[in-house]
């Protein structure tokens, strides 16, 4: 074997799907500072470590040898200078509009590609006061490198306690949502155990065949109804514009407490409700510039069909991981990109009761946490390239309406370099979709992410604000049921 083929592993499947032509999908993180980022020290940092990471030190390369065709990694030296950017900013230009600025720059870079002809992974140190921090540090590496929960714990490894600068973070236990249910029968007698067992396995099975039959129709001819925020031809090549939110997450946690459900189903049903509100508005608008009908009156057609693909993390452990495991040989809780999507239909509709929207959202999750498309989904993705080609993967994401994901990030403050973190919004961009929406707990916090092609929905603020409507009636209402 020669060193140049010691040095280069073949691309995953999932990495391969994201290589694809057609498929540009990259991730974009962008951390808002409490101070000024000295460039220094984090050039300095890179040039001591960017080597320890095998993806962040590794370009592809198209192989020809005899037992595989194709692109793989390959080992490089990386000059990190090439990869970090420091723009001139005239603060007497922005006027005090940093936000619009930080906005700008980053919508900018969705239509410039990363250079591959080097690691694909780059770093945009803004310093720029914003509304919600002094200075803006924004990574931006391509999706083949790694998934969102892989990303966290790099960045979760490179920080600090805030409150203990020599410690690091806080990484929580999460228990599989399997784990604990197989303690669900122990207090029942060995013939219920037994009908319940079988129960189980039956709508496992069942369920599981219609998610794949959706899957397949979806991926054919299966489409979402077209809607004000449903993608236009060609959006996904179009300039992606960013916009974030910070709520309270021990708000999020009073809902879940209350209601008896999971932080994703609360999530699930704020956004649900949310969208709801907003395309009413805007099937209201009447001559398209912003001017609506009342929003009490119900302006949305009958039987909307809206699905959003929602990521679902398919190691066996989950949350944020030491970085070492992961990076580790045949770790349970692996480097790259192990997720898949599940298609949840969306109940499109104004309620007066703001729970209506959180009992259909947990009954939709329990119905499909109760299935096995999921990795069954990751496991076909190769067969469905090979068989069909990418272009049926596009048409499987380019039929529905929208992307959500939700990442556990550090459970307390943290600081990179002394430099306390103000908030983590992750974001994407490449997918087919108008609209993909990412939520990140930080400390207290949860940060919503929306990603949208301006030239479908131009008012990205507007769904942030009915998401923050709509979790403080859910919240009014518990506290006033308790009272």
């Amino acid at each position: 074997m020669t060193k140049e083929e010691v040095e280069e592993e073949p691309l995953s499947p999932m990495a391969r799907l994201f290589q694809s032509p057609g498929i540009e999908n990259c991730i974009i993180t962008m951390i808002g500072f409490k101070a000024k980022i000295n460039p220094d020290i984090i050039l300095d940092d890179l040039k001591h470590n960017v080597s320890k990471h095998p993806r962040f030190c590794s370009k592809l390369v198209i192989a020809t040898h005899t037992n595989y065709d194709g692109e793989r990694w390959m080992k490089t030296k990386v000059n990190v200078g090439d990869h970090v950017f420091v723009p001139d900013i005239d603060l007497q230009e922005i006027n005090k509009d940093g936000d619009g600025f930080v906005d700008d720059y980053v919508s900018r870079l969705t239509l410039s590609p990363l250079d591959k002809s080097k690691p694909l992974w780059d770093i945009h140190i803004l310093n720029v006061k914003t509304s919600d921090a002094e200075a803006v540090g924004v990574m931006r590496c391509h999706h083949s490198l790694a998934d969102g929960m892989s990303l966290m714990s790099l960045l979760v490894a490179c920080t600090r306690k805030t409150s203990n600068l020599e410690s690091f973070p806080t990484i929580p236990a999460i228990k599989r949502r399997e784990q604990m249910m197989s303690h669900r029968f122990g207090n029942k007698g060995w013939y219920s155990r037994s009908i319940n067992a079988v129960y189980y396995a039956v709508r496992l099975i069942w369920n599981t065949i219609v998610d794949l039959l959706l899957l397949w129709a979806t991926s054919f001819f299966f489409k979402d109804t077209e809607t004000p925020i449903s993608e236009g031809i060609g959006s996904g090549n179009n300039a992606r514009r960013f916009y974030h939110r910070t709520v309270s997450l021990d708000d999020i946690k009073l809902i879940k407490n209350a209601m008896k459900m999971t932080i994703n189903d609360v999530l699930l049903g704020v956004t649900q409700d949310a969208l709801s509100r907003y395309l009413n508005q805007r099937y209201g608008d009447k001559n398209g510039e912003g001017v609506t009908t009342t929003s009490n009156l119900n302006n949305l057609p009958g039987k909307i069909r809206i699905r959003a693909g929602v990521a679902v993390n398919l190691r066996q452990d989950i949350g944020i991981q030491p970085l070492e495991d992961m990076l580790a040989k045949d770790s349970k809780c692996r480097w790259g990109n192990y997720d898949s999507l599940v298609f949840v239909p969306f109940s499109i509709s104004l309620e007066t009761d703001p729970l209506v929207p959180l009992l259909k959202a947990k009954s939709i999750m329990d119905r499909k946490k109760h299935s096995l498309v999921a990795p069954m989904h990751y496991s076909i993705i190769e067969f469905i390239i090979n068989t069909f080609g990418t272009k049926v993967f596009n048409r499987t994401c380019s039929n529905t309406t929208t992307i959500l994901s939700n990442i556990v990030g550090p459970v307390e403050e943290v600081s990179l370099h002394g430099n306390c973190i103000t908030y983590i919004a992750l974001t994407g961009y490449g997918h087919s979709q108008a609209l993909m929406i990412h939520f990140i707990s930080y400390a207290n916090k949860m940060i919503i992410t929306i990603a949208v092609d301006p030239a479908v929905i131009p008012d990205p603020h507007n769904i942030c604000d009915e998401m923050e409507k709509s979790l403080k009636a859910m919240k009014d209402t518990l506290s006033g049921k308790s009272d």
